[in-house]
């Protein structure tokens, strides 16, 4: 039942992603025909269309794949519509300047301009339906698995946030894990799907060779040594199985290749956002007469020191009395101008200079300060792991997890990137943070009075 029912799914997201594909591949093949090929000097005849029509389709699909436009029926529906019109409006930009250099009339711009800019919000609108109800029909045809928890000791909000995705989980029972072997076992033949909760690492293995042999799914959370052993190379030197994990990080040319990205991308930043820059310094000064930037001291790779610069988002001396600690969700340290630019992580932008100095990369483990670097460290010795890479802008928790997200689960997703990290994993999570820019949940504080996240 249950390999029937993944099998469905699985042909259901093909379809529907093939008629997001085909839906740009027919938007585009009209607005060339009808409107962009006769600006051409010489219009291109059936082929050289065929050729247009094909590189639009590829850039489409390789943007939407890399922003999540195509995960119906696995991310929210705000998440894939988000994707999708990313994708839509970074196409349409390169479609449009690959088509002014053809046409080569500067006169024209103009029009093609308009032309792209039409065929955009004709797409993300067609594009926001197709996801809609694609998403809305596979919640219909596929309801979620009814699954048994296994719970540890120790308290977590992991059932809550499954409870929030209602439409893929729904936890029937629990048990705890210091109910007799049998009795789990006995449980867990009841249900299609089981979810292990933080319980130890050897009755978890027992647990998971047992829903391997009655083919039950099986949701855990991993624990740093699982992360570690997954990213191993796999060695068959011997007649006996051997796993090799590294531990390196990035090798020697790909931290050439990356600080050449790094100082490729702070520059072209830096130069971009230069009149938002200019304007953010001009309200943040206008609004007290403060500094416009807040400089502080974080880590980096090995715990080397350096500066962060970010744009002023709360009063002045904010940390003169209440202490280092990170921001909540109704902080009233935080200006009202500080609210807007931390939202869409304007205040952010002045680190391209840090990632230009070399302090920071663009992507990598978010610098921490010191001491609440160390108050982590006193609740999860482990968390030094993540400076085995430079700090950077963006990373792996950034992308998928909160700001207030625990410690120990943004130790994971730090792990994650650091045993996995390569140049293209950089790339994919580059482009998945404009689309984080876009979800407000992401930006969600600490509770009031916690100095750090729990």
């Amino acid at each position: 039942m249950s390999e029937k029912l993944e099998n469905g799914k699985h042909l259901y997201r093909f379809l529907t992603n093939l008629i997001i594909t085909v839906a740009v591949a027919l938007l585009f093949a009209y607005g060339w025909n009808h409107w962009l090929n006769i600006l051409l000097d010489r219009p291109f005849r059936h082929l050289g269309c065929l050729a247009m029509i094909l590189i639009y389709t590829f850039l489409a699909v390789f943007f939407i794949y890399s922003f999540g436009g195509y995960e119906i029926g696995i991310s929210r529906i705000s998440h894939a519509s988000i994707g999708c019109t990313l994708a839509s409006f970074i196409v349409n930009i390169i479609m449009a300047v690959m088509t002014v250099m053809m046409v080569g009339y500067r006169k024209l711009v103009p029009t093609i301009i308009f032309v792209y800019f039409e065929l955009c919000i004709i797409e993300v609108i067609v594009l926001f339906i197709i996801t809609y109800l694609g998403t809305w029909l596979f919640r219909k045809i596929f309801p979620p698995y009814r699954m048994l928890q296994i719970h540890g000791m120790h308290v977590n909000n992991l059932d809550r946030k499954m409870e929030q995705r209602s439409d893929k989980f729904v936890i029937a029972e629990t048990v705890m894990v210091n109910a007799p072997l049998s009795e789990i076992e006995k449980k867990i033949d009841e249900y299609d799907t089981v979810l292990i909760n933080d319980i130890p690492s050897e009755l978890k293995n027992k647990i998971l060779k047992y829903c391997f042999d009655r083919q039950k799914r099986v949701y855990f959370t991993p624990k740093i040594s699982d992360i570690i052993v997954r990213e191993s190379d796999e060695l068959n030197l011997f007649d006996s199985p051997l796993y090799l994990s590294r531990n390196v990080g990035f090798s020697m040319w790909q931290r050439i290749v990356k600080r050449a990205g790094d100082i490729i991308l702070s520059l072209i930043g830096i130069i971009l956002t230069s009149p938002i820059m200019l304007v953010t310094a001009i309200l943040i000064h206008s609004y007290d007469k403060g500094p416009v930037f807040y400089r502080q001291e974080r880590y980096t790779i090995h715990k080397k020191k350096f500066k962060v610069i970010k744009f002023r988002s709360m009063i002045v001396d904010a940390e003169k009395f209440s202490g280092a600690r990170l921001a909540s969700e109704h902080d009233d340290r935080i200006t009202p101008i500080g609210h807007f630019i931390r939202s869409t992580r304007i205040d952010e932008i002045p680190q391209f200079f840090n990632v230009l100095k070399g302090d920071m990369s663009f992507v990598g483990p978010r610098p921490e300060r010191p001491e609440i670097h160390e108050e982590y460290c006193e609740k999860v010795p482990e968390f030094d792991f993540r400076l085995a890479v430079k700090a950077g802008l963006t990373g792996y928790a950034q992308v998928f997890g909160k700001y207030n997200t625990t410690t120990y689960d943004k130790l994971k997703f730090d792990m994650i990137y650091v045993q996995k990290a390569s140049i293209l994993l950089d790339m994919k999570l580059i482009l998945l943070t404009l689309r984080v820019v876009f979800q407000k949940e992401s930006t969600e504080g600490v509770e009031e009075g916690e100095k750090t996240a729990k």
